[in-house]
């Protein structure tokens, strides 16, 4: 991973265990990105989620996107990162699938639009080469 997708990958606000983005793919800073996210099998939260078929929340595939698509929108060269970055609407979306113990979730995100403290964002994931998520969402942050 190039120092600048690190770096990208760093400003992330999120506790190791809260961190749904392992690594960035592809970064076009403040407009679109890709990144991954491994599904190791320890992760806590798979022990009730369901005990004996492990899968990956659909809710947490929506907390992944919307980390990647803050990691593009806070890279922008031209506008400062906002400050307390969080996710806050969520419309249209489609969870489709998920993905179990050692697959390998590739997350996309492109940034729709910018409005002082929101930003919007279109993100899609897959699995296996199916489509697992499609959303678009909103973040907000102070100036």
């Amino acid at each position: 991973m190039s120092a600048d997708f690190q770096k990208a990958l760093d400003a992330l606000p999120h506790g190791a265990e809260f961190r749904f983005v392992d690594r960035l793919t592809r970064l076009e800073p403040g407009k679109s990105g890709a990144g991954e996210y491994t599904v190791r099998g320890n992760e806590p939260f798979l022990r009730g989620h369901f005990p004996g078929e492990p899968i990956f929340p659909g809710v947490l595939l929506a907390e992944a996107a919307a980390q990647l698509a803050g990691i593009v929108a806070q890279s922008d060269p031209q506008i400062p990162p906002l400050k307390n970055l969080r996710l806050t609407a969520l419309r249209n979306v489609k969870i489709l699938g998920t993905a179990r113990p050692g697959e390998t979730i590739q997350i996309e995100a492109t940034i729709a639009g910018r409005l002082g403290g929101l930003v919007q964002a279109q993100v899609t994931g897959q699995v296996n080469g199916e489509v697992v998520l499609r959303a678009e969402l909103t973040l907000s942050g102070d100036l």
